[in-house]
């Protein structure tokens, strides 16, 4: 017995797969002459109740099966542009090309984190590589829409509030690019909910809040990721939709494309932004459940659940993976030249983008002028510079710095400062000194506080010493050689170069030198901080020699140097770095938010403020509110269910209850996915991440919307239909100027707001809309006057002849305006190089890379 009900098992008579069986013909079946598997001539008497069952079930199916015909046969008899539905979903996408697309071209200057995406455009274009803690698919597309109309990649997005227009950058083409995604969304929508056995009323419903939702909205009409993230995680969703559909057909080419197209869907999302994965779970999840579901149908073999299971592998697994690298595959081809990215990443990788290093011998000696490379925080190099500490001993800096420079280079000085007369190679447990090449000044630390950290187990540590000094005690650093290359085991035991991993270790305080993701300030050029710590974690006390040179090395020393990774190499080192970046995305931010405020739309995101108007990211609050109502009314009602199931109830409701849970429960499957897991993460968040949610909890208030008016006659139907999106568009057109940047008022602006933690500002809109004529008629005459200045200037000679002057006047001013052209605060070459350093890349991402 199964849910009270007997199955096949529990009847003797019917019957049970239990190996190769012969095959019955439906058509036979009709007629009642099949025959059944395991029958003989012995026992017709015992089958004719069995065969009685068997042709009325055959003509219960055959009647069912002419009226459905017979309904296709009517909808098919009318001409495909005749179709009421075509011309519904035909409608609403018009009204989603007007509302996403309408005056996309303003603001005409860059909004938000356009700076980033835009910015990254113009790295493609020139081949620069960069790192961004999100998969290239995106990017990549905003990129090709730039090339493709004429982008200049040096316009390159720096700031907020960038203009657009006299660079003559192809903005509106690379909005348009996204905001065809979010268009394209809406119709999808509308087939996800009708292709999953609703009504034609939910799914307009559906297609028509997700059209007039705020923050969709403007995601899509800006360079964001998020419309195509929505885009691609509504294709799978539909795909998936569209396979189910077809599961009374198994291996069917329907069946395989949908299945592939599920599974291409799956990869694009997931090579967007990492929160695809939510949606590859999702699948997955259904997934297991669908071969749960067939391997406890007996009529079929095991043989054939594992063509099943094959092929929800290849293309659910597969494919995804494929897609997912194969995009970035296509990121390296485009980013071949060393960029701004270079410093996250290890040596070996540099090397594929253009950097070389030369060969160096294996042994290290004293006296060698080694550089050193930090393990811990993407492999910045040990350095310093002819610049000092503005606190603690105003000694000299020492830093941490991502890129091959001269200052990165030491020697290496026996314990009391020397360099033996013969080569004496380093072992584990010697007393070393190092010495700065650029400045002579010695590594050192003493009893002095951190210049940034603050804890007590960190020390300063800097470059101390003069012309003469022999150097002290502080100077000392003990070589402990922690791991090795197991390729060469003389490396746990003798300093080699890259394969050899070690610590220096202070001889008086105790400490080992450390680093770690903090910057220094702006005086010390954001440059990454280095202390001497206790207790300190091992990864951020690992170092290794990188280059190493000797005058004195014979000239058959063993050489060694990099291996160049493959793709596969670079692939899994960049998502390492991209995953370890994202996770340290935890400063605080102005518009930041947590999951717990989401559902209530608690805040939004300042986006864009000038002229007067305002973009600020904020969903409508109507359909917000319904769809966060409709995921706490499923979980109550799953929960109310299983209470009573519990205690013996079947709560069938004539088979709605089935329906409500096959399609409600796995748009609130979706739903979660999207949206718990950000309960996990410790990085900066913000409104946009629960977008994704937001769209399947839309869908699921449209399935609830369904179950509610299924008894209702079909024009109550349609009135409840009229009244929630009227209401929706009210709500929509209300808050408008904060989706389009246009006019407004104080008093529309303060009566829009629903809540007080909407932190957008009202006192930046006029009083009245007034104003705004004045404001314009007033840019004009200045735009006019600023013409006409153009002009006159113009109308100046450009050169002025010259005046005949005695030699030594001429050589006096000649040498008046070179002293003149120099810098009275740069005193020392290094000093001017350094001034110029960029920061460590890390940081910069840190504050930059505020999204997503």
């Amino acid at each position: 017995m199964r849910n009270g009900t007997s199955s096949a098992v529990d009847q003797p008579d019917m019957p049970v797969y239990r190996g190769v069986q012969p095959r019955t013909s439906s058509i036979g079946a009709l007629d009642g002459n099949a025959p059944v598997a395991g029958d003989n001539s012995n026992n017709n008497g015992s089958r004719t109740s069995l065969d009685e069952k068997l042709i009325r079930t055959a003509d219960s199916l055959s009647s069912q099966h002419h009226r459905q015909s017979a309904k296709f046969s009517s909808r098919r008899s009318l001409p495909w542009y005749q179709s009421g539905e075509l011309q519904i979903v035909t409608a609403i996408t018009a009204l989603a090309f007007v509302v996403r697309l309408w005056a996309i071209g303003y603001p005409t200057s860059v909004v938000f984190d356009e700076v980033h995406f835009g910015g990254f455009a113009s790295k493609y274009i020139k081949g620069r590589f960069f790192m961004d803690v999100h998969p290239p698919l995106a990017k990549m597309l905003i990129a090709l829409t730039g090339w493709l109309f004429g982008l200049n990649p040096s316009f390159d997005f720096k700031e907020i509030g960038m203009d657009y227009i006299e660079p003559n950058v192809p903005y509106v083409p690379m909005r348009v690019m996204c905001g065809l995604m979010g268009v394209a969304v809406v119709p999808m929508a509308f087939y996800t909910v009708r292709n999953s056995g609703h009504s034609l009323h939910a799914s307009a419903l559906a297609a028509l809040l997700v059209l007039f939702e705020n923050s969709i909205v403007t995601q899509s009409r800006l360079i964001l990721l998020d419309a195509p993230l929505i885009f691609f995680t509504a294709w799978t969703v539909l795909a998936w939709v569209n396979f189910h559909n077809q599961r009374h057909d198994p291996f069917s080419d329907d069946w395989f494309v949908w299945l592939f197209l599920t599974g291409a869907g799956l990869g694009l999302s997931l090579s967007v932004k990492w929160v695809g994965l939510f949606i590859v779970a999702t699948i997955g999840i259904s997934t297991l459940n669908q071969l749960w579901i067939l391997w406890g149908d007996l009529r079929i073999s095991p043989r054939t659940w594992l063509n099943h299971f094959l092929a929800r592998a290849l293309c659910l697994i597969v494919v995804p993976l494929a897609t997912y690298m194969l995009l970035f595959e296509v990121h390296f081809l485009l980013l071949g030249s060393s960029g701004d990215g270079d410093g996250f990443m290890s040596a070996p990788f540099q090397m594929t983008l253009g950097h070389s290093l030369k060969d160096s011998p294996l042994s290290v000696a004293y006296g060698a002028a080694v550089s050193i490379r930090h393990q811990g925080t993407q492999g910045g190099y040990l350095h310093s510079h002819n610049s000092n500490y503005e606190t603690g001993s105003k000694q000299q800096q020492i830093t941490l710095y991502p890129h091959k420079d001269t200052n990165n280079e030491w020697i290496i000085q026996t314990r009391n400062g020397s360099v033996p007369e013969t080569l004496e190679y380093i072992k584990h447990g010697d007393y070393v000194r190092l010495l700065h090449v650029s400045t002579s000044k010695r590594l050192h630390s003493h009893d002095n506080k951190a210049p940034v950290t603050e804890d007590e187990n960190h020390f300063e540590v800097s470059a101390y010493g003069y012309q003469g000094f022999a150097g002290d005690a502080n100077d000392e650093w003990r070589v402990e050689i922690v791991d090795h290359d197991t390729s060469d085991p003389e490396a746990g035991t003798m300093l080699h170069t890259l394969r050899s991993r070690f610590k220096l270790v202070h001889s008086n305080m105790n400490c080992d030198l450390f680093s770690h993701k903090v910057k220094l300030p702006k005086w010390a050029f954001e440059q990454q901080e280095v202390t001497c710590m206790r207790s300190a974690t091992a990864s951020k006390t690992t170092w290794m020699i990188e280059s190493n040179s000797h005058e004195a090395y014979p000239k058959d020393v063993p050489m060694v140097n990099y291996k160049k990774p493959g793709f596969l190499g670079k692939f899994l080192e960049l998502n390492k770095v991209m995953w370890t970046t994202n996770a340290g995305l935890t400063d605080s931010h102005p518009y930041d938010s947590r999951p717990s405020s989401w559902l209530l739309l608690r805040r939004g995101i300042s986006f864009w403020g000038k002229e007067k108007k305002h973009i600020y990211l904020l969903g409508n609050w109507f359909t917000w509110y319904l769809s966060s109502a409709a995921v706490a009314l499923y979980v109550a009602i799953r929960g109310l269910l299983f209470i009573r199931d519990k205690r013996g109830y079947r709560d069938d409701f004539r088979g709605l209850r089935e329906y409500y849970e096959l399609s409600g429960g796995f748009f609130f499957m979706a739903w979660a996915f999207h949206y718990i897991p950000f309960f996990l993460m410790g990085r900066q968040l913000f409104l946009h991440h629960y977008l994704p949610a937001l769209y399947f909890a839309i869908l699921l208030f449209s399935v609830t919307f369904d179950l509610a008016c299924r008894f209702i006659p079909s024009r109550l139907r349609l009135v409840a239909l009229l009244v929630i999106v009227s209401v929706a568009i009210f709500v929509f057109k209300a808050s408008s100027p904060l989706v389009y940047g246009s006019e407004w008022t104080q008093s529309q602006c303060e009566a829009s707001k629903m809540l007080s933690t909407w932190d957008y500002d009202c006192n930046q809109y006029p009083k009245s809309y007034a104003e705004y004529a004045i404001d314009a008629a007033a840019a004009k005459d200045t735009d006019a006057q600023e013409n006409q200045e153009s002009i006159l200037d113009k109308a100046v000679p450009a050169e002025v002849p010259a005046v005949d002057v005695g030699e030594d006047t001429a050589r006096a001013r000649e040498g008046d305006t070179a002293t003149g052209a120099e810098d009275p605060l740069v005193t020392d070459a290094s000093v001017a190089v350094d001034g110029v350093e960029p920061t460590f890349d890390f940081e910069i991402s840190e504050e930059e890379m505020v999204k997503t």
